[in-house]
């Protein structure tokens, strides 16, 4: 193995990930407020996917953190289309996983932790689809929080699509907390 060739495939695909920093998530034109790179959902994801972990030991932590990394890696090649977008464009997310990950070794693995994402079969996949909508949920509460005017008929939309006891749980607490609550509770000047 050419150790060399096989490095800059993966400076290749880190590269084609770092794009997702770039790539803003499209659906918030609708709101008329807020902005999100796709990076900065994956991360938020992938962090409440390590939490979810925590709160359901007996679920496969590492497999659901990594799913959450890895659910939107195809918008490298194919930009965030929004529900509007999806009525009139098909994208082939199988094809742009595939060309992203066909000099990888670990190729494989990431077309499965997608596959299995979007199948939402497995008790981390359904975690991991809640945490993609928490994630949304979070900014949601924010913009509403903080006086934009919308989130509040999108909310119902996206809480109905929570499927786990643990995702709805959190869910509900968000919505019952501030968005800044956080760093209020030890304010002292």
């Amino acid at each position: 193995m050419d150790v060399e060739i096989n490095m800059e495939h993966i400076a290749n695909l880190l590269f084609e990930v770092r794009i997702l920093k770039d790539i803003v998530r499209s659906g918030y034109a609708f709101l008329g407020s807020g902005k999100e790179t796709i990076a900065e959902h994956s991360f938020m994801t992938a962090f409440i996917c390590f939490a979810m972990a925590r709160l359901n030991p007996g679920v496969n932590g590492e497999k659901l953190v990594a799913m959450a990394l890895v659910h939107d890696i195809a918008e490298a090649r194919t930009g965030d289309l929004n529900y509007v977008g999806k009525k009139y464009c098909e994208t082939d997310e199988a094809k742009a996983i595939s060309h992203l990950t066909r000099h990888i070794s670990f190729g494989d693995e990431i077309k499965a932790l997608v596959e299995e994402f979007n199948l939402g079969e497995s008790e981390e996949s359904r975690l991991a689809n809640d945490a993609d909508q928490i994630s949304f949920i979070m900014e949601l509460k924010k913009l509403m929080d903080t006086g934009v005017k919308g989130p509040e008929k999108w909310l119902p939309i996206i809480l109905g699509r929570l499927m786990t006891r643990t995702g709805q749980r959190m869910g509900e607490a968000i919505l019952k907390t501030g968005w800044d609550e956080w760093w209020m509770h030890d304010y002292s000047e």
